[in-house]
């Protein structure tokens, strides 16, 4: 629920962005400069810092107790704060490169280069911040505290909101506004979390040390993760170049659409696997794979429920869902076209995006960081192989519609792969939900397209209220025929246990 909580936030947020500024090209500038901090965040914070981290901190706390374990929390948090620091000064004075390889189509444009860059100089420091954030969220999350941590990233939001309605008339032009909120946002995650850390006990003591052997042990870990993040952020970064070349507002209508892609995703998808990491770690650390892939197995059903259905739901809905959220001030009904292709090409790909990010937690869980590197570079040069040949065709909507494709590479290679090093899963049991969450799934969006359809959603936009109607009527539908053909076929009772051979 707090994850919900987050994410509605994160939509009021994109709403803020297509209100006042559309889909022009200052909104371009400010994706493709929030993609350089934010490409750092996955190295050193949710990314490749959270799969090394709670493992090994997990492992600390079952043999040292909670005072070492906190000792490594301070540990971990000050060798950032140096590190980080860092590299937040090299980050500022060297972003006008960066900007130019993140955005290379941008140089045909007069003074996006220097706007983009003058963005990405502002939102720098945001990654100091989001990295303790993940840190603090990894040590709560071992001793059982969920929630707050899943509404830390609502702090973000706020602070995007907060700039858009109260800050734009200040600058010069308006989406600077944007680029200081992103940042306060950044305090603000951190800042939601911290009384509960000091709540469990722990107390905050510089402390910086390479030589702990947890530290080394975090740092070895974070190697491959890292490769695997960088190679996971290859997928965003050579969406945001190509798209760069292509007409204005390309960058934007993918980035509008991965949000409300991610809405279900943060929701169900990556909730579910930030909980099983911490489980899943637990089990791993005392030598209980056959209970790991028992879980990994009940985990995947969850996905299945609830991201199958999503997927559906916002392939048939598309239109008048980004024509409600977005369709408002300078965003038009052919901004709200655009968009809903791009949420659909990438919508055809989520439960893929679950799954993968669920099977990665299964070599995490065992301090196996590497694995999921080796394939996931794999599936990026799927990727980019298909965005080059989906882009000329298919314009911004090939480029959300490559990254789901390789998504089902990467799931098919991290199966095989936990079969070879772990275990094997009860695959044909999964497949089974498979099968009955699809023919439900269908179900309900054939009869959410019938009633979308008489009331001509999708051919224009008939105003807030009316349009809010017609989505809880079809989604409403649409979930009572879903529960009508998914009961017979005992879709839920098969995610209340666990099953699984090992």
């Amino acid at each position: 629920m707090a994850t919900v909580v987050s994410r509605l936030l994160g939509l009021v947020r994109e709403q803020v962005f297509s209100h006042f500024f559309g889909a022009a090209a200052a909104v371009d500038s400010f994706y493709a400069a929030f993609r350089i901090p934010n490409l750092l965040r996955e190295f050193f914070a949710e990314g490749a810092l959270s799969a090394a981290y709670v493992p090994v901190f997990s492992q600390r706390l079952k043999d040292r107790g909670k005072e070492q374990a906190f000792l490594l929390t301070s540990t971990v948090l000050s060798v950032l704060l140096v590190i980080l620091g860092v590299v937040t000064v090299l980050g500022i004075i060297v972003a006008p490169y960066l900007v130019r390889v993140i955005a290379a189509g941008f140089s045909d444009m007069p003074g996006q280069l220097q706007l983009t860059t003058a963005l990405s100089r502002i939102m720098f420091p945001f990654l100091i911040f989001v990295a303790a954030a993940a840190a603090v969220m990894g040590t709560l999350n071992c001793f059982g505290k969920f929630g707050l941590p899943a509404l830390a990233p609502a702090g973000f939001n706020i602070g995007l909101i907060a700039a858009g309605l109260f800050l734009r008339d200040y600058f010069d032009p308006p989406i600077m506004a944007m680029a200081w909120g992103a940042l306060g946002g950044g305090v603000l995650q951190l800042a939601i979390q911290l009384p509960q850390l000091y709540g469990i006990g722990y107390r905050f003591k510089f402390v910086f040390s390479l030589a702990d052997s947890a530290v080394r042990q975090i740092t070895r870990l974070m190697g491959p993760a890292a490769v695997g993040v960088a190679a996971a952020q290859v997928n965003i970064i050579v969406g945001t170049l190509l798209a760069s070349f292509l007409e204005t507002g390309s960058i934007a209508y993918l980035n509008y659409a991965f949000r409300l892609m991610h809405f279900p995703l943060g929701v169900f998808g990556v909730a579910v696997a930030t909980v099983s990491l911490a489980e899943l770690s637990s089990h791993a650390a005392g030598g209980e794979s056959d209970t790991v892939l028992r879980k990994f197995i009940r985990s995947s059903r969850i996905q299945l429920v609830f991201l199958l259905p999503s997927a559906i739901f916002l392939i048939v809905a598309a239109r008048p869902i980004c024509a409600l959220i977005y369709q408002h001030g300078k965003f038009g009904w052919g901004d709200t076209v655009n968009a809903a292709a791009a949420l659909q090409a990438y919508s055809a790909g989520l439960i893929f995006f679950g799954l993968v990010r669920l099977s990665a937690q299964v070599f995490y869980a065992h301090k196996d960081t590497a694995t999921p590197v080796k394939i996931s570079a794999v599936a990026v040069a799927v990727n980019v192989i298909l965005s080059l040949l989906l882009m000329g065709p298919l314009k911004f909507v090939g480029l959300a519609l490559a990254p789901g494709i390789a998504a089902v590479v990467n799931l098919l290679l991290l199966s095989y792969s936990i079969v070879r090093k772990i275990g094997l899963p009860d695959y044909r049991a999964l497949a089974r939900s498979f099968v009955g969450v699809a023919l439900a799934s269908l179900a309900g969006g054939s009869v959410t397209f019938l009633i979308l359809s008489h009331f001509q959603a999708y051919v224009q936009y008939a105003g807030v209220f009316p349009t809010m109607f017609r989505l809880v009527l079809g989604l409403g539908a649409g979930l009572g025929a879903f529960a009508i053909v998914a009961l017979p076929l005992g879709v839920f009772r098969k995610v209340t246990k666990i099953q699984g051979r090992s």
